[in-house]
C-alpha cells in the first residue's frame, strides 16, 4: 500500500496507540494502555524477553495501525526447542483494512523477529474472530490449535 509506512513506535504515538489498542481490547482501561505502551517504547514492558511495538503511518502523520511482537520461548505448533516470534497484538484501523497496512506491519515483525534468531513466528486469535483467522491465513500462517479455556473460581 502506498503512502503507508511501517516503523517503530515513538513516544509522540502515545495517544494515537491508546485509541488503537481501545478498539483491539475495549476492557482494558485507557490508563492500562497509556502505561503499557509507556513501558514498552521505554523498554521497559510487561514481557521478561525482547519486544518490539510497531505503527502502520501515512504520508499525513495519522497512526492507523500497530502490531506489538515479543519473543517467547516456545509457542503452540511450533518448534519447542527454538524461541519463537509472538504477535501480542495486531490492529488496523477499518478504513485501513485490506489494502497491505496490516501485511507491513507482519511483515516488518517478522524481520524483527528473524533478526533476533527466529525461524518461526506465532500468533493467536479469539475462535469466532473470522476476520482475523482469515488475515492470518491469508499471510501465509497455519492454523495449529483451537481451544476452549475453562476456569473456575474456589
Amino acid at each position: 500500500m502506498a503512502g503507508i509506512v511501517v516503523r517503530p513506535g515513538r513516544q509522540e504515538d502515545c495517544r494515537q496507540l491508546i485509541g488503537l489498542r481501545a478498539a483491539l481490547w475495549p476492557d482494558c482501561p485507557l490508563e492500562e494502555h497509556r502505561s503499557e505502551i509507556e513501558g514498552q517504547l521505554s523498554g521497559a514492558g510487561p514481557y521478561p524477553f525482547p519486544t518490539v511495538l510497531l505503527v502502520a503511518e501515512t504520508e499525513g502523520g495519522e497512526v492507523v495501525g500497530f502490531l506489538e511482537a515479543d519473543l517467547r520461548s516456545h509457542a503452540d505448533g511450533c518448534d519447542a526447542t527454538c524461541p519463537v516470534g509472538y504477535i501480542e497484538g495486531w490492529f488496523v484501523s477499518e478504513a485501513y483494512r485490506r489494502l497491505g497496512a496490516g501485511a507491513k506491519l507482519v511483515a516488518a515483525a517478522e524481520q524483527w523477529a528473524r533478526g533476533l534468531g527466529c525461524v518461526e513466528m506465532a500468533s493467536d486469535t479469539w475462535i469466532a474472530n473470522e476476520p482475523s483467522i482469515r488475515a492470518h491465513l491469508a499471510l501465509g500462517y497455519d492454523e495449529v490449535d483451537r481451544c476452549v479455556t475453562f476456569r473456575k473460581k474456589l
